[in-house]
């Protein structure tokens, strides 16, 4: 179960846990984008599963701006959206409005990362493994990214508003703790499935629990 745990914990503050559940996982699309690719592929390239549980966000508004700014406060590990084994990894990267993404190239080819999404366009050029770049995100909203090089490569980055936010476990599961007791609206969205929002109310002491199905 994935955890969104502040250091310090926020005087009657309670717990939001759930399960999120998909159909399960199933083969990715054989052609995933529009634009033709200029590359071959390599060995032991791959296609993510689509529909998978892990790869969905979960994320709250309506928080309010003391506990909004105590979880800015956290230490997550910089996101990496890596290049590896011609695929995006991870294929999901959720961060606040404001943070940063690191683009490391771990394979032993050139790729070319870009996206055209209004919410951020950017094109990092093409650099070879060892290398890395990295991006701001200063305005909430999808970015879909891609490799100019090989067509078949496709991630998301969700850029979102507050900095509460986690992503399930591969079985679906998740918790959100240290949140002030009071009403939420929960975001959960999936790359592959139709976004649910719903509203929720968290105890000053105790657990809320859910289940989404996608």
């Amino acid at each position: 179960m994935l955890l969104l745990v502040l250091s310090a914990s926020i005087a009657d503050a309670g717990t939001l846990r759930g399960v999120v559940r998909t159909q399960g996982a199933k083969a990715a699309p054989t052609s995933m984008n529009a634009y033709p690719g200029r590359a071959s592929s390599m060995a032991g390239m791959h296609m993510p599963a689509h529909g998978l549980a892990s790869d969905a966000v979960v994320w709250l508004e309506h928080v309010p701006a003391s506990a909004d700014s105590a979880f800015a406060t956290v230490q997550r590990p910089r996101p990496k959206l890596a290049q590896k084994d011609q695929c995006f990894a991870p294929r999901v990267v959720v961060i606040a409005a404001g943070g940063s993404v690191d683009f490391p190239n771990m394979d032993p080819i050139y790729h070319n990362v870009f996206s055209v999404s209004p919410t951020k366009r950017f094109d990092l050029g093409k650099y070879p493994r060892g290398q890395s770049r990295a991006v701001q995100f200063t305005k909430p909203g999808l970015v879909n990214v891609y490799c100019d090089i090989h067509s078949d490569m496709a991630a998301f980055i969700l850029v979102v508003p507050s900095h509460v936010f986690t992503q399930p476990d591969a079985e679906g599961d998740f918790e959100i703790t240290d949140l002030p007791g009071g009403h939420y609206t929960m975001h959960v969205w999936h790359p592959d499935l139709t976004e649910v929002v719903r509203e929720v109310e968290v105890p000053a002491d105790g657990a809320r629990d859910v289940e989404i199905r996608l």
